[in-house]
């Protein structure tokens, strides 16, 4: 079988550039060097990425603060810059079926997805800061009769963003959008294996009437230009998507320079919880599918540790993996297909070694556990799903990122909670049960940022989203957000009689 077709004529209809938007402008590396941007449809190389490291960072830091202290975007009056960012929305909109297309090209979510769900959140996601520029106020303390004390917002300055793969313009929107509407100047690093989406966005925001050199985008690799960026004295704040391993080395990296600002949304190992009095098996065995196999199992939130109560777990776990089967992996680019590709080969060969080291450590494969669709040269892994697994086993306590599905028994609430708060993480939780104090003591309970009952992934641009221990901390969405780009200054004026 093979796709190559599908690309082909996918590459035909969309705007692929891959150097650097610095300044207003796309520049290629300063080396010279060069990236291969391979698309997981295939396996085929479909554009070439700038190889941005050091000195690209330094150029386009440097043009962010330029535009910075110049003001031409943070002094703009709070009405011109909404009216930018909504031009700006208007645009994503307008060109939403080519970055659609980019997103499904380059990480192999299927286009379906990236239709229905991720440009139009992004589209939302803008429009929701650009409403927001006017109406967060400043405050008035309760200062003496002979004083006037003002609490009042400024922007940190210049916002180094490094953002993930699995969700390449969505993800990164949750970081520029803020970041914008508090008037900072940003230089976003997208993650190496999904650039196209966030340069393409750049360009449209230039388009826009975004001030040069506000919104700069420098691909590269991690290790080079995003340690670079999470270095550079004169960043003001560093914001970041991805694994707790790279989080880690981010707040390292802001210690060791100018003790930057920093916000982390790292990863997770999240329970679903169902009790025996769920209210409705079938929606929850659909959920419990869905939460790890959306988005190949690619999303921080999967609910990959699925907790069932013993007394009904056998037969919802046959619920379960009845939707798993129905699930074949296909073509991303094919309106009809629900389970894409991996976003590359070492994602894959990772995710398959954990299923390796699932069964090496005795967990009983239910269904899936190996590479589909090897003849098209791209990189899919099947649905998967181990039952009899033991919370310290490996595939229980690590972060797979991939779509596969640890079912651990438990006896009573009490140990549900205990087996769900044994782990690093706390990003996402969620339980399925009738009673409606179960569902407050388990909310209250349960050691995470996001805490779903009888659904999961309920949420919206309005809610806060982030994590408890060691999936990091700061929060994206809703006007929360905004805390993370601006300073609070007191203004004390003594008044005279």
């Amino acid at each position: 079988m093979t796709f190559s077709k599908s690309v082909a004529a996918a590459l035909e209809t969309v705007s692929l550039r891959g150097d650097a938007f610095i300044n207003g402008e796309f520049r290629p590396a300063q080396s010279g060097q060069t990236l291969p941007c391979v698309t997981p449809i295939d396996g085929s190389e479909i554009a070439r990425l700038a190889a941005c490291d050091a000195g690209d960072i330094e150029t386009a830091v440097a043009a962010a603060r330029a535009s910075f202290e110049a003001g031409h975007w943070r002094k703009m009056a709070p009405r011109e810059k909404k009216k930018i960012l909504f031009a700006f929305a208007d645009k994503l909109e307008a060109h939403a079926e080519e970055l659609a297309l980019l997103e499904t090209l380059d990480m192999g979510k299927p286009i379906a997805n990236t239709k229905s769900a991720d440009i139009p959140l992004v589209v939302q996601t803008v429009r929701y800061y650009a409403e927001a520029i006017d109406k967060v106020n400043d405050e008035l303390g309760p200062s003496p009769h002979d004083a006037v004390s003002m609490i009042v917002r400024e922007p940190l300055g210049v916002i180094g963003a490094v953002t993930p793969w699995n969700f390449p313009l969505l993800m990164a929107s949750w970081k520029f959008a803020p970041a914008l509407a508090t008037g900072n100047s940003v230089v976003m690093k997208p993650a190496e294996q999904a650039s196209l989406s966030m340069l393409r966005a750049a360009a449209l925001a230039a388009e826009a009437g975004l001030p040069d050199g506000v919104l700069n985008v420098v691909p590269g690799e991690g290790a080079k230009a995003g340690k670079a960026l999470a270095l550079h004295m004169d960043v003001d704040g560093i914001v970041f998507t991805g694994s707790t391993a790279v989080g880690k080395l981010i707040m390292g990296y802001a210690a060791q320079s100018n003790l930057k600002r920093v916000a982390l949304e790292c990863g997770g190992k999240s329970p679903q919880i169902v009790m025996e009095d769920c209210p409705d098996f079938d929606a929850a065995a659909d959920a419990a599918a869905w939460a790890v196999f959306y988005d190949q199992g690619q999303v921080c939130t999967a609910g990959t540790r699925l907790l069932v109560q013993n007394s009904i777990k056998d037969a919802f776990l046959k619920k379960v993996a009845a939707v798993a089967k129905d699930l074949a992996p296909g073509d991303p680019l094919d309106p009809d297909t629900k389970f894409g590709a991996l976003v590359d080969e070492t994602q894959m060969n990772t995710v398959l070694g954990y299923i390796r080291k699932g069964n090496e450590e005795g967990a009983q494969l239910v269904c899936g556990g190996e590479r589909a669709l090897g003849q098209s040269g791209g990189f899919y892994v099947e649905p998967t799903i181990f039952s009899g697994v033991d919370n310290k086993m490996t595939i229980a306590r690590e972060e797979i990122f991939g779509p596969v599905i640890s079912a651990i028994g438990f006896g009573d609430f009490d140990e549900a909670m205990t087996i769900a708060n044994d782990t690093i993480y706390g990003l996402a939780a969620g339980i399925w049960t009738s009673n409606v104090n179960t569902a407050h003591r388990a909310a209250r309970t349960l050691r995470a940022g996001n805490v779903w009952v009888n659904c999961w992934d309920g949420s919206d641009i309005t809610t806060p989203f982030g994590g408890f221990k060691q999936s990091g901390f700061g929060r994206d969405r809703s006007l929360h957000a905004l805390d993370k780009y601006t300073e609070l200054k007191t203004v004390w004026m003594q008044l005279r009689d």
